[in-house]
């Protein structure tokens, strides 16, 4: 990497509603990160524009110096990028909305990374990233992907074991939860400890050590506590005692998705059409702020988005609740100690040496995880320093999640294999071995109606 101060950090999809969260957190740690210039791509250029102005206006009101541009060509922003933040979504919001809709069609919860939604959405995907990691391994052969495209495990898979690309997946799912932990104990992150592993959207925490102490039982045997561990009542308690584990929040899409179906079904919609909805009021309003200068409104319009987003995060799903009613949340989202912009802040900031630090990131197992390959993507705690990172060693995967955990890998392995050039039927394989569908004859149709879209609802 570069001398402190000369590092580049490109962004791909950088017309995404989030990028003014990885602007600010960047431009706040532009001293520690070394990073001068932020560069951002997105073929919708309309998005890119209004994401760069609002990204610039906030780096103006912290009075920091983080140049902000929109580049020429997605060449002009991975070239020479010590990291490319690769968040991007093959379709838009609009393709996140329809496959959720036909997958409910089909009898199936609508969710965008797991089941049939997950699935079309890696089928699509997969070509696209690793057409940019080549690029990025060809004029950044140095530089590190920092994955958040969705299914990051997935995609994170397809990349490492088809380029030569430097790539880490990030999600802040885990630490979210282990911040979750922390304040129900009434304690602070850091002392805190979980023991955590699985894959993206799909992972446990099976102990937890407050101040050294083991304080696992004392968590699953408390109510009060464990119904602070999510944004919405999303499991029973004793299902979570049954298991001794704590499931991420995408668990309930496994564990619960009938529950999910019919709340879906009973509300209309789906959580990708709402947002697809919150999306295309945000870009009207800042487009006409921006446009009259009012910078002030523009922000404010912002954190009331990302706040009501936040808010109404798995309501849908869990109790019928919409993201479009009025949710009272009043939070500041740029500062929160966890996030989608923190997690990737604390990545790079390990990568450079500048702060080292154990995450929970999906990379290479190595061995970490007794029960999968080597040369599997897990999501696992790391020791992440100068460009290393290192999967701490865990114990075995418990019987009560290891073979649902090896049916995902090997739905992985499948559909990466149908994106990159199978048959239809390597495709209807994938969707056969995943367990959230599991049946061959639904296949047909479902991929009919999801590559197919305006037929969906026919």
């Amino acid at each position: 990497m570069r001398r402190p101060m000369d590092r580049k950090i490109a962004v791909i999809g950088g017309g995404g509603v989030r990028t003014p969260l990885l602007i600010f957190g960047v431009n706040e740690a532009a001293e520690l990160l070394g990073c001068r210039e932020m560069v951002l791509f997105d073929p919708d250029e309309k998005r890119l524009r209004i994401m760069a102005e609002l990204g610039r206006t906030i780096v103006a009101r912290e009075e920091g110096e983080l140049r902000v541009r929109e580049a020429t060509s997605i060449e002009d922003a991975v070239e020479g990028a010590d990291f490319v933040l690769n968040s991007v979504r093959v379709g838009g919001i609009a393709t996140r909305a329809a496959d959720e809709l036909a997958a409910i069609k089909h009898g199936y919860p609508g969710q965008e990374t797991t089941g049939p939604a997950g699935a079309a959405m890696a089928l699509r995907t997969v070509p696209v990233a690793l057409e940019h990691a080549r690029l990025v391994k060809r004029l950044s052969p140095s530089g590190w992907i920092v994955n958040f495209t969705n299914p990051a495990g997935l995609i994170t898979q397809a990349i490492m074991s088809h380029t030569g690309a430097r790539v880490v997946g990030i999600c802040d799912t885990p630490t979210e939860l282990f911040h979750r932990i922390a304040h129900a104990l009434g304690a602070k992150p850091h002392e805190v400890l979980c023991d955590y592993a699985g894959l993206n959207h799909l992972g446990w925490v099976r102990r937890i050590r407050l101040r050294g102490e083991d304080v696992t039982d004392r968590v699953l045997n408390d109510d009060a506590v464990l119904g602070q561990l999510y944004s919405a009542p999303l499991f029973d308690f004793d299902m979570i005692r049954a298991l001794r584990l704590i499931p991420t929040e995408y668990l309930f899409f496994y564990y619960s998705r009938r529950r999910a179906l019919e709340n879906q079904r009973r509300q209309g919609s789906s959580r990708g059409a709402e947002v697809e909805r919150l999306n295309k009021a945000l870009i009207e309003t800042l487009a006409s702020r921006l446009a009259s200068g009012d910078w002030d409104g523009a922000i404010g319009a912002y954190v009331a988005y990302l706040n009501r987003r936040s808010g109404s995060y798995m309501k849908l799903e869990a109790a019928g609740g919409s993201a479009l009613d009025e949710v009272p949340y009043d939070g500041e989202p740029f500062r929160v100690a966890s996030g989608y912009h923190r997690i990737a802040l604390d990545v790079m900031t390990a990568l450079t040496g500048a702060r080292p630090a154990d995450i929970v990131v999906n990379t290479r197992n190595a061995g970490a995880v007794p029960d999968l390959p080597a040369d599997d993507v897990v999501e696992t705690s790391c020791r992440i320093s100068n460009n290393s990172i290192t999967p701490l060693p865990i114990d075995p995967l418990p019987d009560a999640v290891l073979g649902l955990v090896q049916s995902i890998k090997a739905y992985e392995r499948a559909s990466i294999e149908a994106a990159c050039g199978g048959s239809p039927l390597s495709a209807r394989k994938a969707f056969l071995i995943h367990p959230a569908i599991g049946e061959w004859e639904p296949t047909e149709a479902l991929l009919h109606d999801l590559f197919h879209p305006m037929c969906a609802h026919c």
